[in-house]
């Protein structure tokens, strides 16, 4: 399980990770209540005390408990619920005067607001379920129509929502600006393929212990490759790149190390020079960026 962070530029950091054995399910015990006391605290301690944080994640974290943890946080999310026969059940008989249309990119959506309450929940939470009606510019017929439901705290006039408001995010708390949000969520997923094409998917060792040594410090190199893209070589190759693509234009290139008079001198082609524009690469290799006082 990794809580990801991305910047506006497109640089992706690992925030915090935990490594589990297999037999572990994503919400197993209490990860996800202490990753996010700890992860919360540290924004608003190193950040802004009253920032607003909104959370969206899978259906692999839908949990009441989990939810109370995020009220109590004052944080936002948006989680994938699962398809109770009860739910469907109730959505078929709504009328269709309570059903609106949403649009996105990918596709057309009919989508149902309601207040959901499970037997063991003590709340009723905001949900909405999402019945698509075409994908990629195709109709779909009703039996192979993937129905979602999603619940979130959001639009709830809290205190979050002042904040969001505040922010200039108020949309986020209409239907519209909660689906965006949702369906926005699989570029996170690019995370984890990035993480696998910097280092590997297969771990190399059978103990669990030396694994995870592995595991994390994979995770601590894709963090320090991240930060390289982000303050070196960010002008020249774009930040989206994934590691094959930084390997193959920036390190797998042709020099010679001549050592002469007392000094190293790297050679390379004129043309690899002039494409990677080398002289501003030396440049920010030799200028680190001064971290800002905590």
């Amino acid at each position: 399980m990794m809580l990801c962070h991305q910047r506006l530029r497109k640089s992706v950091f690992i925030v915090d990770a935990v490594f589990r054995g297999g037999k572990k399910h994503s919400n197993h015990g209490d990860t996800v209540a202490q990753m996010m006391r700890r992860v919360v605290a540290l924004i608003r301690e190193r950040y802004q005390d009253e920032v607003p944080i909104v959370l969206r994640t899978d259906g692999g974290f839908f949990d009441q408990a989990n939810f109370d943890v995020y009220d109590e946080l004052g944080i936002g999310f948006i989680c994938g619920g699962k398809l109770y026969d009860d739910i469907g059940e109730y959505v078929r008989e709504c009328p269709e005067s309570m059903w609106h249309e949403y649009e996105h990119e990918t596709g057309r959506w009919e989508v149902l607001e309601y207040g959901d309450r499970r037997k063991s929940w003590k709340r009723f939470r905001r949900a909405l379920f999402c019945r698509p009606l075409s994908e990629d510019g195709q109709c779909l017929f009703e039996f192979a129509r993937p129905d979602t439901v999603l619940y979130t705290n959001l639009g709830m006039g809290g205190a979050l929502d002042e904040a969001l408001t505040q922010a200039g995010y108020r949309d986020w708390l209409t239907q519209e600006g909660i689906l965006n949000l949702a369906h926005g969520r699989g570029a996170d997923e690019l995370v984890h393929r990035a993480v696998k094409d910097f280092g590997t998917e297969q771990l190399p060792f059978t103990r669990f212990p030396a694994n995870a040594a592995f595991y994390y410090t994979m995770i601590l190199a894709f963090n320090l490759f991240e930060a390289f893209k982000e303050d070196v070589s960010g002008e020249v190759i774009p930040k989206v790149c994934y590691a094959t693509t930084v390997r193959r234009q920036l390190v797998d290139i042709a020099v010679k190390v001549v050592r002469t008079s007392g000094q190293v001198i790297l050679k390379l082609t004129q043309a690899t020079y002039e494409r990677l524009s080398f002289d501003v690469l030396w440049e920010r290799a030799k200028s680190p960026p001064v971290p800002a006082p905590a």
